[in-house]
């Protein structure tokens, strides 16, 4: 009987307990399997396919969007294309044709005109009594800041030149402004209004176009220059003193009748011309 039961328990040990090959073999197995999974796992594409037909339709409908553009917006596109070419166009006549100089002579398509000729042959207008002398008529009041801006920039340009000028102040006299509405027709015109030797010559824009481009000192060539630094003594070349005969009150006392009556010598403010620098 105990040789029995140690046979059984002998049988069932053995059973029970697996012999170390098995053991060994088995778990190469296993490794074997973990190590082919982790190889082959690289190889198997896990990203996402595109699909071509969906893309393709895409793009059709952005080609149907884009050719139903606003027309505003096409036209400024084919605009700077075309602007683009002409860029390129200019570019390329420019490199085409290389200038010996460093300077390019620009052609005028009309021939500039003197000013001294329109001046002189063209002017229908004109002063009777001063073909020996330049009159310029001008405002000395400060009320239009342009316009007597104009008037002394004229009268400087003029002083310059050191000539003599007759200047007529219409707010110190308004003969003048009678003078010159007769001479235009009744026309209102600009100050200042300037006439070099009887000729309507223009105003102040004539006047420094002239003086820029050098016309103006050789259409004043021939007259006589005052000594630089001449201011008249008698009226400090404002042309115009108190008057002498009734001290610029305008009136004067009548012994015969007894009454104040006007002085005919002076004009509405009560002065005259200097007799030094305007006679």
């Amino acid at each position: 009987m105990a040789e029995s039961e140690k046979n059984n328990n002998n049988n069932t040990i053995m059973s029970t307990t697996k012999p170390p090959a098995a053991a060994a073999v088995k778990s190469a197995s296993s490794f074997n399997r973990s190590f082919t999974m982790e190889a082959t796992a690289p190889n198997v594409d896990s990203r996402p396919k595109i699909n071509y037909a969906s893309l393709n339709r895409a793009m059709t409908i952005n080609n149907k969007f884009f050719n139903r553009m606003d027309p505003v917006v096409s036209a400024g596109m084919s605009i700077k294309g075309t602007v683009k070419k002409l860029c390129n166009l200019f570019e390329s006549n420019k490199s085409s044709k290389p200038s010996n100089t460093g300077h390019e002579l620009v052609k005028l398509s009309k021939p500039v005109r003197s000013l001294s000729l329109s001046y002189s042959e063209s002017s229908m207008i004109k002063l009777p009594g001063t073909e020996d002398r330049i009159v310029v008529y001008l405002t000395s009041l400060r009320g239009i800041r342009r316009t007597f801006e104009d008037c002394y920039a004229v009268r400087m340009i003029f002083r310059g030149f050191r000539v003599w000028v007759d200047e007529r102040d219409i707010s110190m006299d308004s003969a003048y402004k009678k003078e010159l509405h007769c001479v235009f027709g009744g026309k209102n015109v600009s100050l200042p209004q300037v006439f070099i030797r009887g000729k309507h010559v223009g105003g102040a824009d004539v006047v420094k176009g002239m003086f820029e481009t050098g016309e103006l000192a050789r259409v004043l060539d021939g007259f006589p220059r005052r000594e630089p630094g001449f201011v008249c003594r008698s009226c400090g070349d404002v042309r115009f003193v108190p008057c002498g005969n009734c001290s610029g009150s305008r009136k004067l006392f009548d012994e015969e009748d007894g009454v104040l009556k006007r002085c005919l010598e002076c004009n509405e403010n009560g002065l005259s011309r200097c007799s030094d620098c305007c006679s």
